[in-house]
C-alpha cells in the first residue's frame, strides 16, 4: 500500500530534499508541497494525503496552527479516525514545541537533523497509526504535558467503558510497547492485541497511539 505524503516547509531547498528523500522509498508517494500553513491546510483537504510532514515555523500560518486545522480534533465517539496524520519536523528541540504539537494533534515529532532512514521510517510509523517521538522527546515530556492538561478537564467517563484487558493494553501502549511486545507481555496473539488497540482508540475517541499515550498519562493510567 502506497503512503501518500504532503510536505509543508517554507524553504524550497528543504522541500526539494524531502521530496527526493521520501520519493526514494518504494512505498511512499509525495503528492504535494506547501510553502506555508495556509497552503498546507488547503492542500490537505484537496489531496487527502495519509501523512503531512509539517514544519513548525512558516509564514501566513505556522505549522502548529495548521496541524490543529488539519487534524480537526478527536473523532466522534464510536467513529473511526479520519483525515491525515501529521508528522512534525523541525530544527528546534524545544519542550514547548513538543507540548504544542501534541496539543494540536500531531502523531509524531522528529528533528530535521535526524538520519534519512529515521524520516522514512517515521512516515511509515505515523501512517500506521503508531506513536513517533524523536529520541530526545522522552516520556518525561509526555508526562509533563499531560499533567499540565489534567487539571484543565475532568477525567472522561469513557475510561469506564474499557474492559480490564483493554486497560492493560492502554497501560502498555503508554510504556511505548509495540503490538508485538504487548502480545508477548500479555501472552496473546498479536492480531488480538491489534483488535484491543482498535477498541481502545474507538471507545476513547482517539486518533492514534500518540493520543493514547497522552490520555493514559492524563488519567493516571501510566507512570
Amino acid at each position: 500500500m502506497t503512503i501518500r505524503v504532503l510536505i509543508a516547509d517554507d524553504q524550497v531547498m528543504i522541500r526539494d530534499g524531502l521530496v527526493a528523500l521520501l520519493s526514494s522509498a518504494p512505498d511512499i508517494e509525495v503528492v504535494g508541497q506547501a510553502g506555508n500553513g495556509l497552503e498546507a491546510v488547503a492542500l490537505a483537504g484537496e489531496l487527502d494525503p495519509d501523512v503531512v510532514v509539517m514544519d513548525i515555523r512558516m509564514p501566513e500560518m505556522d505549522g502548529l496552527a495548521a496541524t490543529a486545522r488539519i487534524v480537526g480534533g478527536a473523532p466522534e465517539e464510536g467513529a473511526a479516525p479520519a483525515g491525515p496524520r501529521v508528522l512534525v519536523l523541525t530544527t528546534f528541540d524545544l519542550d514547548e514545541y513538543v507540548y504544542e504539537a501534541l496539543g494540536a494533534g500531531a502523531s509524531g515529532f522528529l528533528l530535521k537533523d535526524a538520519p534519512a532512514a529515521d524520516l522514512i521510517n517515521g512516515v511509515r510509523v505515523v501512517a500506521a497509526g503508531d506513536a513517533l517521538l524523536a529520541p530526545s522527546i522522552t516520556r518525561r515530556l509526555i508526562g509533563d504535558f499531560a499533567r499540565r492538561r489534567r487539571h484543565q478537564r475532568p477525567s472522561p467517563a469513557a475510561t469506564a467503558t474499557l474492559t480490564p484487558r483493554e486497560l492493560d493494553v492502554l497501560r502498555l501502549i503508554a510504556r511505548g510497547l509495540s503490538n508485538a511486545e504487548i502480545a508477548a507481555e500479555l501472552v496473546l496473539a498479536e492480531q488480538t492485541i491489534k483488535t484491543h488497540v482498535g477498541h481502545v482508540l474507538t471507545k476513547l475517541a482517539l486518533r492514534d497511539r500518540t493520543q493514547a499515550v497522552v490520555y493514559a498519562y492524563e488519567n493516571g493510567l501510566a507512570g
